[in-house]
Parts: C-alpha cells; sequence; structure tokens
C-alpha cells in the first residue's frame, strides 16, 4: 500500500495521520520505546564513513525531523541526513537519519533484527507500549482515507515472527479490545484490521486524535450504526485534543510569567484568563468563557477567548518560545 500520495496538492489520510503524530513532544522517558519502534520495523544498518550507522527513514521530512531530534537528544553526537530518490514513475524522495555506533543504540534501544521477539523492557507499561506502537506505525504503517467504504489500518514487517508480536502487543495493549490479525503479502507480513471502530480507537491510542475526528466525521456520514461507539470515539479525541491544547497554554504562561508577575500584562481580561487557565488546565473554551464571564460580570464568549489565546502564542512566540 503507497504511503504516501498527493490529491490536489495535499498529503494522502495515512501521511496526515503520521505527521500529526510525530508533532507531538514524546516524553523523554518515552522516547526509548518510540525509537524503538520505529528501528525494529522500518530501520536498517549501513556502513558508513565512521563505521555502521542506524538508518531509520521516511518519505516525511517532517517524521525525519522528529527522529533526527530524538536520536540526537538521547545518545548525543550528531546524526546526520541523507537523501535518496526513487526511479521510474513517481519518483520520491525518502529522508534518511543516519546515527552512528549504531550497535551501542541498538543495544540501548533492545533492537535485534536477527530476532522478531518484542523486547519486554521497552513495552512493560501501558505508555511505552503505546509509544512503541506510534513509533512502529510511522516506520511501514498506512490507513485507507475514510472517504473509502474499504476500511484497513495495516503495519507491514518483514519477518512473519515479529509480525506475530506485533499483532499480540496490539491486541493486548492497554483496555482496548483489538482484534488484529497477521497475513502475508508478497515478501512482507502485514498486521492488520479491518473493523472501522477499532481503526478509529487506534488513531486516537497511537496520537493521531485529528485524523480520528476526520475519520470518524466522513465515516457517520456513510454509516449509521454504531452510533454509540463513534461519538464515544469523538469525545476522547476532543478530550485528547483539549487536554493537549490546555497543556500547552499553561506552558506558554508559565513561561512568560518567568521572573515577573500577572501586573505586568496590562488588559484585565487577559490577566484573568491566564489565572484561569493555570487554574482550570483542563478546561475548554467554552467552559473558560463561562468562568470569565463570571469573574468580569460580563459576557465573554468562547472565540473572545480564542483571540485571547491567540495573543498569548503570539507574545510567547515573540519572547523566544518554542
Amino acid at each position: 500500500m503507497t504511503e504516501r500520495r498527493r490529491i490536489k496538492g495535499e498529503l494522502s489520510f495515512a501521511m496526515m495521520a503520521k505527521e500529526e503524530i510525530a508533532g507531538h513532544d514524546f516524553p523523554t522517558d518515552l522516547q526509548r520505546s518510540f525509537l524503538s519502534g520505529f528501528a525494529k520495523t522500518g530501520g536498517s544498518l549501513r556502513l558508513g564513513e565512521h563505521g555502521s550507522e542506524l538508518d531509520l527513514s521516511s518519505e516525511s521530512a517532517r517524521i525525519a525531523k522528529t527522529l533526527y531530534l530524538m536520536a540526537g537528544k538521547r545518545y548525543g553526537g550528531t546524526p546526520h541526513f541523507a537523501y535518496s530518490r526513487s526511479f521510474g514513475r513517481g519518483k520520491k524522495t525518502r529522508f534518511h537519519v543516519l546515527i552512528p555506533n549504531a550497535d551501542q543504540v541498538l543495544e540501548d534501544l533492545h533492537v535485534d533484527f536477527l530476532s522478531g521477539k518484542i523486547d519486554p523492557s521497552v513495552v512493560n507499561g501501558d505508555e511505552e507500549a503505546r509509544c512503541y506502537l506510534s513509533g512502529a506505525f510511522l516506520a511501514s504503517g498506512s490507513v485507507n482515507d475514510p472517504a473509502s467504504s474499504n476500511y484497513h489500518l495495516e503495519i507491514a514487517v518483514s519477518s512473519a515472527s515479529y509480525a506475530k508480536w506485533l499483532c499480540h502487543l496490539v491486541n493486548k495493549v492497554l483496555n482496548h479490545h483489538f482484534t488484529a490479525k497477521v497475513s502475508a503479502r508478497r515478501n512482507q507480513w502485514i498486521v492488520y484490521m479491518k473493523r472501522s471502530d477499532q481503526i478509529s480507537e487506534f488513531l486516537v491510542l497511537i496520537g493521531a486524535t485529528e485524523a480520528c475526528l476526520q475519520f470518524e466525521s466522513t465515516r457517520i456520514d456513510r454509516e449509521e450504526i454504531n452510533i454509540e461507539n463513534r461519538l464515544g470515539n469523538l469525545d476522547a479525541a476532543n478530550m485528547s485534543k483539549t487536554l493537549a491544547t490546555g497543556k500547552k497554554q499553561v506552558e506558554q504562561i508559565e513561561f512568560l510569567l518567568q521572573g515577573r508577575g500577572f501586573e505586568v500584562f496590562p488588559n484585565d481580561k487577559f490577566r484573568s484568563l491566564m489565572k484561569l487557565r493555570l487554574s482550570h488546565p483542563e478546561a475548554s473554551l467554552g467552559e473558560l468563557a463561562e468562568l470569565l464571564s463570571d469573574e468580569l460580570s460580563a459576557t465573554v464568549s468562547k472565540s473572545n477567548v480564542n483571540h485571547l489565546f491567540r495573543s498569548l502564542n503570539e507574545l510567547y512566540e515573540k519572547e523566544g518560545g518554542k
């Protein structure tokens, strides 16, 4: 299945989901699981100028950048980029992140290319398993566009034994009830699921909440069954998005407050909103609008709150936040 294609200049649905995942800030203690899943699923060894290198590659520059930053932070030194271009119809550029001292890196990631097993140390908790699957999906996963009636999500691997281990991990992760299966396709083995509700749930699990929202929205337009499950997935995706947004805004406010107090911000409404966000990091924009209206004894709309947060983000970026 083609990982990436362009329709009217747009990324495929699968690549859109992958780049959304790559855009997340993975906690430092979970980055090893993510890198291990990517390396085990899609990594390879190559001989470079300074010895063996671990090659992690993608057709997406954004995904390659995420791998580059993670590897550089964890292993020090400087991984380097290389580029390759396929020949024939639909020429594509592939971005390679080359990490030196491959033997030590693979030992740290507990990756053995000659074994199909997944080392328990990199999936020894729910969050570690989730990040491992995120990395594996970015390496060689794909999902059909929701406009298609043929719902299908897969991760392609080169080993039958690894496919079985990966399938087992998918089916036991967290409190989910996936029923992924394994099949052979030419010289690959495919871990796949076809139930639309499970695909949607899996997208949320690996961090593709925006993709899940699009998937569910399109699917609901097409079908009228399993409404309760779909709305549950939408709620989960929206809640995940709200929590992520609130966390980011709290970090921006704390950055702006370093070494100074709220009084340096001249706008009463702006100051009040900052304080409310710090005390209610999980609140939605609508909930914050109600709280702010009560505090100021004046009507404050959801769009007004959104505008204030845009101003907050602009100020954060102006003052050097990243």
